[in-house]
């Protein structure tokens, strides 16, 4: 009598729920934490803001000035513009951090938002300080064009690291260097730089944030 061995192959069954892991984190948390965030408006508010005012700026001050504009305008088309822009930007944030499902992506989110106002806060305290104590009221309308933009940058390379958006982050890179290299140039030779390298690179950032959108994949949120 001979006796027939059966072996049996158990073939595993794989679950949507395990191979949506990667490293302990769920494929639709992880998708939705790459960036789906609109900045569209935010890149629209903060471009305005360079171009009108360090535009206007441009053109109005310097010894071959081209127009005749009160030396208040360009100030105020500035910070009107980048309040606007610091809103939307944490309006972005937050909707980031809701997206989020993981706590530290949402600890991330709100520490980020929270950045904005911290970064603009100490930098109208250090800006104010230092014209009181050199007693130069002049030397606001140098610091605040470039040290808006070198700040607004490094929140961006935060921001985009954190979200893993290379626009997002390419553009923080641009802006602190480009800001940061303003000031090696004379007056009005900075505000052309802030106007054509940074309003540039806004309205550039706009039309390549909604090519990013339509190849991102899940619906993206509009900020």
């Amino acid at each position: 009598m001979s006796v027939t061995t059966v072996t049996t192959v158990v073939t595993p069954v794989v679950t949507p729920a395990a191979t949506a892991t990667v490293t302990g984190r769920p494929a639709a948390a992880r998708i939705q934490g790459d960036g789906d965030v609109d900045n569209r408006a935010t890149y629209i508010s903060f471009g305005l803001a360079y171009l009108l005012g360090h535009g206007s700026a441009a053109l109005s001050k310097g010894d071959s000035a081209l127009l005749d504009l009160p030396g208040w305008l360009p100030m105020a088309l500035l910070g009107s513009g980048l309040a606007v822009g610091t809103v939307q930007a944490t309006v972005a944030a937050l909707r980031a951090q809701r997206a989020a499902t993981e706590p530290d992506d949402v600890l991330s989110g709100q520490l980020l938002g929270a950045a904005w106002i911290t970064a603009f806060a100490a930098l109208f305290l250090a800006i104010t300080g230092l014209a009181s104590t050199l007693d130069m009221p002049d030397v606001q309308s140098l610091l605040w064009p470039t040290g808006s933009g070198f700040v607004v940058g490094l929140l961006y390379i935060a921001e985009g690291a954190q979200r893993r958006n290379l626009l997002h982050y390419g553009l923080g890179t641009w802006l602190a260097l480009t800001s940061a290299a303003a000031l090696l140039l004379g007056t009005p030779g900075f505000y052309w730089v802030l106007t054509l390298a940074g309003g540039g690179a806004y309205a550039l950032a706009a039309v390549l944030e909604r090519r990013r959108l339509n190849f991102s994949s899940g619906q993206p949120q509009r900020a």
